[in-house]
């Protein structure tokens, strides 16, 4: 889905190290659909995993996912206007900072009871990259106020609030779905309150304010799950693994 639409978007960006940015998440995109498939191959046979890798075709939940999404590329690709590229830069938004997190949450709390840690390890690097395009996109849309502030009417603004409202919603109830109250050290109040908070504070990144006045705040619930989520905050031994941060060392300043 993203392989195929983010050079649409990159036709209509100037910015030579913005077109370089969506370069490299597309790149990443590929890179992550394959790190899924390896997953799925070492639990899986063959026949199982491909019923898995296209069960958003049968899947009434993951159908409505792929639907809301789908076809805001789709109108982008048809329409190709102003307003139509508002809409897709929001869609990709919701896709990277919203969609797949209520997954991320699943791995992470595998990882707190020591239970699959190289799958986890694989998420923490998906989940380092969908910051960043989070970033990429968060800041395209900063920049589109500036450059095009009539498209920001208080229509446009509500109409960018539904749609985060929509994305929300649709992935706590595919968290209630997959996860729900079997799981332990996870229920579907975690998932809620987790992700409403994520949307809350994925659209105060845009200047509108906030999403849910009562999700200001992280759930104390969900602390622990920066500690996984966060590359920054994850200490790695250099001789047993590769740090998946993208924060470089830093230098002593001297006067040599």
């Amino acid at each position: 889905l993203q392989s195929a639409n983010l050079p649409n978007i990159s036709q209509y960006i100037t910015a030579n190290e913005v077109n370089l940015c969506l370069s490299i998440q597309t790149f990443q995109e590929c890179i992550h659909s394959q790190s899924y498939s390896y997953m799925l191959d070492s639990i899986c046979s063959p026949e199982q995993r491909n019923d898995i890798l296209y069960q958003w075709k049968t899947d009434e939940h993951l159908l409505k996912r792929n639907e809301f999404i789908g076809e805001l590329y789709n109108e982008f690709v048809a329409k190709q206007d102003k307003q139509s590229f508002l809409r897709v830069c929001i869609a990709n938004f919701i896709l990277e900072g919203v969609y797949f997190y209520s997954g991320f949450m699943f791995f992470y709390n595998l990882a707190r009871n020591g239970k699959m840690p190289g799958s986890v390890q694989e998420i923490r690097y998906i989940n380092r990259d969908e910051s960043t395009h989070l970033w990429l996109f968060r800041n395209i849309l900063v920049e589109l106020q500036k450059e095009e502030p009539e498209l920001f009417t208080p229509e446009n603004i509500q109409m960018i609030r539904d749609m985060m409202n929509t994305g929300v919603e649709q992935e706590i109830a595919w968290g209630h779905y997959v996860i729900g109250d079997e799981i332990p050290g996870l229920n579907k109040q975690m998932v809620t309150d987790y992700i409403k908070y994520l949307g809350n504070t994925r659209f105060a990144t845009l200047g509108f304010g906030n999403l849910y006045e009562e999700y200001a705040e992280e759930p104390e619930s969900m602390k622990w799950v920066k500690q996984y989520s966060d590359a920054n905050m994850v200490k790695t031994d250099f001789f047993e693994a590769r740090p998946s941060a993208y924060a470089k060392s830093g230098a002593i300043e001297d006067d040599l």
